[in-house]
């Protein structure tokens, strides 16, 4: 089946805002979702599963490019990289593709170059990464294991019940939307003839127990239902 523009979500990562824009606006033009940070540590808390490919400027205060992209790889997170940088020597480009990264464009930049360059990683990732970056989910230090039905937080791992699993895997892929008892008892259980609204609050209580002081991400918002967020915007 055919991806369209429209279904890929890209993240930004630049500490310049002009050029946050610039990218953002010409994007979204080609009908890309654009998501956008200005330092890498604020990319690492909205980097998920969802984004296809990420634009990630190498000189920033704090965590550099390079940095934040050697992290994603150690982790085991496979998302293609297109590292922007003003530096344009040799070695450069050898740390960026030795890290990980899966092109490199020099600033300044045109942004019919950059949108090609998108347009063939995404066109080559499509038909081999096999669903691989899928394969885990991460907000902050809480990492969800789609292979092994696990939670890691903070590096201590538990193990998911089947039903846990599937509250917790549709809360953190659509963080931020809030979702009533009755949409969970849809989307996370088989069969939900015999099951009770306040099931789910006994599911959740026994989920975050299992999410350390990550238990505070998944809020009641008393009359819509619950929603995740990240210990940022709590």
């Amino acid at each position: 089946m055919e991806i369209k523009n429209e279904d890929i979500r890209i993240l930004i990562v630049d500490d310049e805002m002009d050029i946050r824009e610039i990218l953002q606006f010409n994007l979204e033009n080609e009908g890309y979702r654009i998501d956008v940070a200005k330092s890498a540590e604020e990319a690492m808390n909205i980097l998920t599963s969802t984004h296809k490919l990420i634009l990630l400027d190498v000189m920033m205060g704090g965590m550099s490019g390079f940095k934040m992209a050697d992290l994603l790889r150690k982790k085991g997170n496979n998302i293609p990289i297109i590292f922007l940088t003003a530096k344009d020597t040799e070695n450069d480009m050898l740390t960026g593709f030795s890290i990980g990264g899966d092109d490199y464009i020099s600033k300044p930049f045109s942004i019919k170059e950059v949108i090609a360059r998108i347009k063939s990683i995404l066109k080559r990732n499509r038909g081999t990464d096999g669903g691989q970056h899928d394969e885990i989910i991460q907000i902050d230090g809480l990492i969800l294991d789609i292979r092994t039905k696990t939670i890691s937080a903070d590096g201590m791992v538990n193990d998911l019940t089947k039903t846990e699993f599937n509250i917790l895997l549709l809360l953190m892929r659509n963080k931020g939307r809030i979702y009533s008892r009755s949409d969970i008892l849809d989307k996370a259980w088989d069969d939900n003839g015999l099951v009770l609204d306040r099931t789910v609050d006994v599911h959740i209580n026994r989920l975050r127990k299992k999410m350390g002081r990550y238990s505070e991400c998944i809020i009641n918002r008393k009359g819509y239902g619950y929603t995740f967020q990240t210990m940022q915007n709590l």
